[in-house]
């Protein structure tokens, strides 16, 4: 039936809406609205079927499409509800991301060393260096050491003892910011705010989305 045929392209809209955060409340209700444009019709032809017929006759007269109909419905709005409550979960999670984030951006902005600027960004030198400075698409040789908010560390050249050499303008907002004002023997602590960072995407299964980075930055060598 029609309602077998629109259905599937229906359903991968509203799926494609929830993956992408949109507002739970607006794909439910217009898949409220869809049930009851698509469903209604059949199940009011089927009741219809059932005051004008014998029971011996209804299972005659009753298609069996309406019925796959009704069940592939159901079923997918199980399917859609169980996805929303995912995303709803998901969505709570970056909110209280979002909240711990910005109460430790409070708290470091006022703490003393502490220097923000208009990005967000926060730094605080730790060591003075009296090298060059480099330019936006100038190649820089770093060491970093870069955690979470508690502590925990996601990735630290350090650790591994090889210092990372990379472009100035490919990495994060805040690492390009903060290069270019640093000099060669500099080692900054940086707070980087999530819009500087990795965002609302994240970085794979390393760095949630919404979550404020913390590094310790050397710069080791400017190459230009």
């Amino acid at each position: 039936m029609f309602v077998t045929r629109t259905f599937s392209r229906d359903f991968c809209r509203w799926e494609e809406a929830l993956c992408a955060n949109l507002s739970f409340l607006a794909v439910r209700d217009e898949m409220l609205r869809y049930l009851m444009r698509s469903a209604f019709p059949v199940f009011l032809v089927m009741f219809l079927l059932a005051g004008c017929s014998e029971p011996s006759e209804q299972l005659d007269v009753v298609p069996d499409s309406g019925a796959e109909d009704i069940a592939e419905l159901a079923a997918a709005a199980d399917e859609l509800g169980r996805m929303a409550e995912q995303v709803e979960l998901a969505q709570s999670v970056t909110q209280d991301q979002l909240s711990e984030g910005q109460v430790y951006l409070n708290e470091n902005a006022r703490k003393s060393g502490v220097k923000v600027l208009k990005s967000g960004l926060q730094f605080e030198i730790l060591e003075q260096g009296d090298g060059d400075s480099p330019g936006p698409t100038d190649t820089v040789v770093t060491h970093y050491h870069g955690t979470f908010i508690n502590g925990e560390v996601f990735d630290s050249s350090l650790e591994r003892g090889q210092p990372a050499e990379f472009p100035v303008n490919r990495v994060i907002k805040g690492w390009t910011e903060a290069l270019q004002m640093m000099r060669e023997g500099d080692v900054w602590r940086l707070v980087i705010p999530p819009d500087l960072g990795y965002g609302q995407r994240g970085a794979g299964n390393r760095i949630p989305p919404n979550t404020v980075l913390v590094f310790e930055v050397e710069l080791i060598e400017v190459k230009g």
